[in-house]
């Protein structure tokens, strides 16, 4: 017979009380553990660990689990938003269950299971399109990508589940973004109709993020990784002592300026 605290933990830190009971864990067995403080009941059939996180808790007390930005953020992945409320997904017929200080925002996308806890990255990032745009989305994927924490065929699902006229977004996402600013800035200048050479290596410079036109190089990382004085030591170490007096194009095409480059343009199909 399953100890109440260990079977919860081995179940995530959340989960309903017939999840257990379905294991041996009897009522009696829940009630004395949560007289015991060894266990929380979040409201009538719910039940948590101690240890299980706060916004986590928040979202299973409201009825469902934590998803868009919020999830992400849990999951390591860079996000846009700074928004504090938890997004919580509650399923097509999902019901919302008031609780103390709730400021929850209820989802109700219909696809998949609803679980307690963290929704995972693919279902996130789904979410997280519905929810705030291409943008928000386009930032997390490339993010979710660098950290190879979407297999290909999670890609493909991910892909499939956008609206026709925004798969192109995941078509022209990249796995080597270095941040969500880099990712932003790609995007944009992609729809005003610029292409960049990303991830250019310059003899004497080093990797950089961008080249425009073979002539203009654009870093974007983002005020953590610029601000400071030891940062901004390394930018000024990165500078050529002696910039060359003519124009040669910096590009993966003159061996001399750069090594590597990789163009960032979607394909002709896509805006």
């Amino acid at each position: 017979m399953f100890d109440p605290l260990d079977l919860l933990t081995r179940l995530g830190g959340l989960a309903q009380g017939t999840q257990l009971q379905d294991y041996g864990v009897t009522r009696m067995q829940l009630s004395k553990a949560v007289r015991g403080g060894r266990i929380e009941r979040l409201r009538p059939g719910v039940f948590a660990t101690p240890a299980a996180a706060a916004d986590e808790r928040d979202a299973a007390r409201h009825g469902g689990a934590l998803t868009c930005a919020a999830a992400l953020r849990n999951l390591g992945v860079w996000v846009m938003s700074t928004e504090a409320a938890p997004h919580v997904w509650v399923g097509r017929r999902g019901r919302v269950y008031p609780h103390s200080g709730c400021h929850c925002v209820s989802h109700y996308f219909r696809s998949g299971r609803v679980r307690f806890g963290v929704v995972d990255v693919e279902t996130a990032l789904v979410h997280l399109y519905r929810c705030e745009g291409e943008e928000s989305f386009f930032a997390s994927l490339e993010s979710a990508l660098a950290q190879r924490k979407l297999t290909r065929s999670a890609r493909a699902r991910v892909r499939e589940a956008l609206p026709t006229h925004a798969r192109w977004l995941v078509d022209f996402a990249r796995s080597d973004a270095d941040s969500g600013l880099e990712s932003l800035l790609r995007l944009r200048l992609h729809l005003l109709g610029i292409a960049l050479d990303c991830q250019v290596v310059i003899a004497g410079v080093g990797r950089v993020d961008f080249v425009v036109d073979g002539r203009l190089i654009i870093e974007a990382d983002g005020k953590e990784n610029h601000d400071g004085t030891t940062m901004r030591h390394k930018d000024l170490v990165r500078m050529p002592r002696h910039p060359p007096s003519d124009t040669r194009r910096c590009t993966s095409t003159t061996p001399r300026s750069c090594t590597t480059g990789r163009r960032c343009s979607a394909p002709s199909s896509q805006p």
